[in-house]
Order: C-alpha cells, then structure tokens, then sequence
C-alpha cells in the first residue's frame, strides 16, 4: 500500500502557520522557525539515538524532491546507516576531489602568496611569477597538480636547460618546491618528478657543464688608482656609494641598503646586520664589522644626511638602486666584459695577495665570507679587527695612489 502523506503544497505555502513542525509521513516535517523561515526535516532512530537530518531550505526544495531525500534517508536507515554520517562522507569526498583537481598554476599561486610575506628580497614573488608563466604554465599550467609528471617537467626545461641554464635551473627549482608544497596538503603522492638529487640528474646534462660559472668581470689593480681618480671626479650619490663600496669591499646590497644607524663615527665602523649578508639560506649569519678608513669617513660626511639610507634612492624612504653603480660604471667606459661592481672584491683580493703580506683569513674576513672551516669557525673568537683597519686604511692609500711604483703596484711591508 501506497505511503499516505499529510502534508500538500498549498498547505505548506500558507504564511500563517506557527512555529513547530509539520509531519508528512515516514519521518519527513515541515520546520518552521521563530522567524517564520521554512525548511524540511528528516527525523529518525539509529543505533539507539534520535537524530535530525536537514534537508534544505523550503524556498530551494520542493515538497516531492524533500520527499525523494527523506526516502532516501529512510532506506540507509533499514540498512543499519546513519544517514548524516553517510552525507557527510560523501561531501569530504567531494571536496578532497575538488582539492585533488587544483591545476599546478592554482597550486603555485597559492604556495607563494603563502611564502611571499617571508622572503627578504620583496622582487621574488614577481620573479616567481614570471618565470613560471613564462615557462612552466604553458606546458603544465592547466594540468591537476596531482597529474604533473617528469615527461611534463622535461618539455618545460630541456628548451630552455642549454641556452638559458641559470633560468631553468631556477624555474626547475620553483617547480620541485610547488610539488612538494603539494604533497605536502595532500594534493599529490609519490616522488617529486622536478627533484634534482636521484632523479633529473639522469635526465639532463649537469648546469656546470653547459654553463660553465663564471666570474664577475674585475678590474686589474694596476689599474684601481687610475680609475678611482676618474671616480672621484664623478659628482652624485652614485659615485659615492660605488667608491665606497670599493673601500670597504662591500657588496652591492650591502651598500644599497646602508642605514644611519649602522655607523659608529666614534669607533670608526659600520656594522653590516647578519641578516644581510649572502650566505647559505635559512643559516644565520653574524654582524659583520668595518673598519672604515679616512676616505670612508669623508664620503660620510659628503652624502646627504636626511632620511634612513646612506646612499639615497630616487625614491622617497628607499635606498639606491641596486643597477644605479652599475650605470655609473657603464658611463664611465666600463662595459660588464670589463669591470663589474662585484668584481672590485676580486681585485681587492688579487692586490692583497699579489702585494702585501696580509694573511689569506684576514682578507675573506675583510670580505665578509663565511668561515668554511667548522673547526676553525668555532676557535675564533676575535673579528681581527684593529689589523682589518690597518688592512682597509692601506686598501684605502692604494686605491688613492699613495706610495705607488712606476708599474702602479706597491708592496706593503710586514705590517699586518
């Protein structure tokens, strides 16, 4: 026999009824709430426990389709199923489906608008982006992460793995660490087809071996004092902050980022924080402490005083451009095959080796390397720092070409 019902449509439509519930039959009702909102209801027994399933709102669900669910629900329950158990499953399935399904470009934008706000450099989600929808999205950009494959790796890099090899290996790096990234939520198991170490290292030829390192273009210090006049001949910020990175064998964000605050004109030193210093990520690094010679104090005393940076930018509360020294190198004749603003780190290094009788571990310290002896790193306990000054103060005299022979080299004595 048929199941009889108690409810109609015209009855449920009335605006009048009070607040409770509305039996139609085999568990179904009618709710209607204190704010006169209308919804249906399945109530049921399982396992002992009286329990209320929501079947949708009254103005979403018609009467017939709430009677479908509400049948539905009955029938689970004859098998022994809760019915809001089973629903519940089948809406976590759902969803881990939907997860599963995130392209690689939702992926990568999601992995770094969340590393975004730690990396220091603010360019490098720029960076990221750019490399990745240059050459990764076209190739993988629509594909399910959990779907991304080592043939799907291979054609983003091998075009690109001889003729631009510092980029691929940074695009291949962005696209191991979104995978991983991915599986680490879940989105996708088993290796990581972008992995380097044991994996790709058997696919495509080795970065050095078709790209051979090379180094920054330097300057011969025979050359250094006739240059340094030219330098300082040179008016602006620009000028100064590239002689000054030269005197202090600084680095170029070094400079760029100088504070006021890093000075102390009393004891003569700017103190570079560790936190900006190069050195291998995620490692800490210490302060590193210059002694700052004559010249170095002078071009203190040059350089405009407002504001936070030593060397100012063009824009207000910003240092200057990291591509601001390089120009002024360029304007001077100087092209990169020639003379690069890093490369005066080599020529210091060459001068002080080819003539003076500094020992090698005062001229990386002078230079802020890191200390690759572990031994040797934990026993130091001084900076060397009153013979690094003697060191700067005679970088400083040869860079002016004080005391320089006929072929424009000097030989410091044993003053160190």
């Amino acid at each position: 026999m048929a199941q009889k019902h108690k409810l109609n449509v015209k009855f449920t439509e009335r605006k009048d009824l009070k607040t409770g519930l509305y039996g139609d039959g085999a568990g179904l009702y009618l709710q209607v709430s204190r704010l006169k909102t209308k919804s249906w209801v399945f109530r049921f027994m399982i396992r002992g426990k009286s329990r209320k399933m929501g079947l949708g709102d009254f103005d979403r669900v018609t009467l017939a389709q709430a009677r479908g669910k509400a049948t539905e629900a009955h029938l689970l329950t004859v098998d022994g199923v809760d019915p809001i158990d089973a629903r519940n499953e089948r809406r976590a399935s759902a969803a881990d489906e939907r997860a599963k399904a995130l392209t690689f470009k939702e992926c990568a934008e999601k992995y770094i608008s969340m590393r975004e706000p730690s990396w220091k450099n603010p360019k490098s989600g720029d960076q990221w982006r750019a490399s990745l929808k240059t050459y990764a999205y076209p190739v993988m950009g629509s594909e399910p992460v959990a779907a991304i494959d080592k043939v799907m790796v291979l054609k983003v890099l091998q075009p690109i793995w001889q003729t631009k090899t510092v980029t691929a290996t940074r695009v291949r790096a962005r696209i191991e660490a979104v995978l991983d990234w991915a599986r680490a939520v879940d989105l996708r198991r088993g290796d990581n087809p972008a992995e380097w170490s044991g994996y790709l290292e058997h696919l495509l030829p080795s970065p050095s071996a078709v790209s051979p390192v090379s180094s920054h273009a330097a300057l011969l210090y025979a050359e250094l004092p006739a240059f340094m006049e030219d330098l300082r001949d040179k008016d602006g910020v620009s000028a100064l902050a590239l002689e000054w990175t030269i005197l202090t064998v600084a680095r170029t964000a070094d400079t760029t980022g100088a504070r006021w605050r890093e000075i102390d004109l009393k004891e003569r030193t700017w103190t570079v924080p560790g936190e900006r210093l190069k050195g291998k990520r995620g490692k800490p690094r210490r302060d590193h402490v210059v002694p700052l010679c004559d010249r170095a104090i002078e071009i203190l005393e040059i350089v405009p005083t407002e504001g936070d940076f030593i060397f100012p930018g063009q824009r207000a509360g910003a240092g200057l451009s990291g591509a601001a020294m390089d120009q002024m190198l360029k304007g001077m004749g100087y092209a990169g095959d020639r003379a690069t603003v890093h490369g005066f780190r080599s020529t210091f290094k060459d001068w002080a080796a080819d003539q003076t009788h500094y020992p090698n571990e005062l001229t990386e310290m002078a230079m802020a390397h890191a200390i690759s002896n572990k031994v040797e790193a934990a026993y130091r306990r001084s900076d060397m720092r009153e013979k690094r000054r003697r060191l700067m103060q005679d970088w400083s005299d040869y860079c002016a070409g004080r005391g320089v022979t006929g072929d424009n080299v000097v030989s410091i004595g044993a003053r160190a």
